[in-house]
């Protein structure tokens, strides 16, 4: 249970970002930002979709992307107010998919409406079970300018049936997320609420050019694997202005798991995230790995807010993962109710099989967090457990606060780790973070990456009659 302050403060937050959020737009008029505009648009209800929240769309989402990928000049399928069940459904290149406020996407119940797919080539099997995976609730794989977006409608995944049953080990494959875009070029996702995902929310893998902002994602705080957004051997990826109420990792950044990663070779890396709010009492709000064996470069983050959640930013990998999780910054984090600040683990003994190698050793190093608030820490500033023989180094920290509850004996657990600290770091770190003594400032780069060069149009569209 969220405390009564936090969940004041996130409430306030959530109100707050609704409104100000960039991309966000609440005007009566039919108009939205998105980076490009469509030249055709209709609706579901054109192709037999029914909003009865009870007939099966999933024969009408297919028919409408098929039809709808036609048109040469990009088209909308647009969503209206109703409850739209449907079971998986694969979008096109030069679509968006537009849900108006009153819209519900509603996940089938229905195993068989669910089609079961490879594993990902740099995983070598399904996350929860060897094998196969049920496919996502909205797909889709080599396209080019895909859009999801809207007046706030929402996608839900109806996750319980789901979660309970991986619970009582009765799914014979792996969970399906609500979205994963495969091979893309060109994504956007906007203005869309994200509710009770099968596990993760959103999953762009061996993508490029990304941008997931203004999007809220809601789940219990103990369901399972709840990701809230996964960039996954992704480069050139932006994250901004979402709200996140997790079962796990708020935004998780991976590259693919042990050797069938290190094999892959795909890595994630030119990642901006900024002003992201998460609630995730038993996970990260900013989490780096576990699967990371294809490598995970230049991670900026900053502005970010966290409310009971368990940790600031984890990186997570092992023995047996391999490759590097190397130029992370993160500056600028408000938290309350944390667990850990920062927390880091080379011994996150999890493996697709017994296939990994045991001399792939990860290496991390040049992590920067500065500006960092942080009040009700109820177990220490930060747990950080490098690998023996293969130290953390690099870890810079400059003007950091822990707030701790209660007076405790180690505000800092380190073991092989290596960093350097600021004189304004409370309560003062281990002696191995402390090896130099700096001027008060840690690295964030200065240069512009393209992802923050992508703009936004202001398009217009004729809400197509039923």
């Amino acid at each position: 249970m969220l405390k009564a302050s936090a969940l004041l403060h996130a409430v306030v937050v959530l109100l707050l970002g609704a409104s100000v959020v960039s991309g966000r737009h609440h005007s009566s008029s039919n108009v939205y930002l998105a980076p490009n505009c469509r030249a055709h648009t209709a609706s579901l209800a054109d192709f037999g979709g029914v909003g009865d929240g009870t007939t099966s769309n999933t024969a009408a989402f297919r028919s409408a992307v098929e039809q709808l990928s036609q048109y040469s000049g990009g088209a909308m399928l647009y969503v209206p107010a109703g409850k739209w069940l449907t079971g998986p459904f694969n979008l096109s290149s030069h679509l968006t998919l537009f849900l108006e406020s009153d819209a519900v996407i509603l996940g089938s119940q229905n195993l068989s409406e669910w089609p079961v797919i490879a594993p990902l080539p740099s995983y070598g099997r399904g996350r929860d079970k060897t094998g196969g995976r049920y496919a996502s609730l909205i797909g889709g794989a080599n396209l080019t300018d895909v859009a999801i977006t809207g007046n706030n409608g929402t996608i839900d995944g109806q996750g319980a049936m789901w979660w309970s049953k991986f619970h009582q080990n009765k799914l014979r494959y792996t969970r399906g997320y609500l979205v994963e875009l495969m091979w893309c070029d060109g994504i956007f996702i906007s203005n869309v609420t994200l509710r009770n995902s099968p596990a993760w929310n959103i999953h762009p893998v061996y993508s490029s050019n990304v941008v997931v902002q203004g999007v809220t994602i809601l789940a219990p705080t103990r369901s399972p694997n709840t990701d809230g957004i996964n960039p996954d051997s992704c480069s050139h990826v932006r994250i901004q202005d979402c709200y996140v109420v997790s079962g796990d990792d708020c935004v998780a950044i991976k590259s693919g798991w042990d050797e069938y990663g290190i094999r892959f070779g795909m890595p994630s890396q030119h990642i901006v995230v900024r002003r992201l709010t998460c609630v995730s009492p038993t996970s990260a709000m900013l989490a780096l790995g576990s699967e990371m064996s294809g490598g995970i470069s230049d991670v900026r983050a900053e502005d970010l807010t966290a409310v009971d959640t368990e940790s600031a930013v984890r990186i997570k990998t092992a023995v047996g993962r391999g490759s590097y999780v190397k130029d992370v910054f993160v500056r600028g984090m408000r938290l309350d109710g944390m667990k850990y600040v920062f927390w880091m683990t080379g011994s996150y003994r999890s493996h697709p099989d017994d296939g990994f190698d045991p001399n792939a050793i990860p290496a991390v190093g040049n992590v920067s967090y500065q500006d960092v608030v942080a009040t009700g820490v109820y177990k220490s500033a930060a747990r950080l457990e490098g690998i023996q023989g293969a130290p953390f180094r690099g870890i810079c920290l400059a003007n950091v606060t822990a707030q701790l509850d209660k007076s405790k004996k180690r505000p800092w657990t380190c073991t092989d780790v290596e960093g350097v600290s600021s004189a304004d770091v409370a309560p003062p770190p281990c002696e191995a973070l402390q090896q130099g003594k700096h001027d008060g400032a840690c690295p964030f780069p200065t240069d512009t990456l393209p992802i923050d060069q992508v703009t936004l149009q202001q398009c217009e569209y004729n809400v197509p009659a039923n």
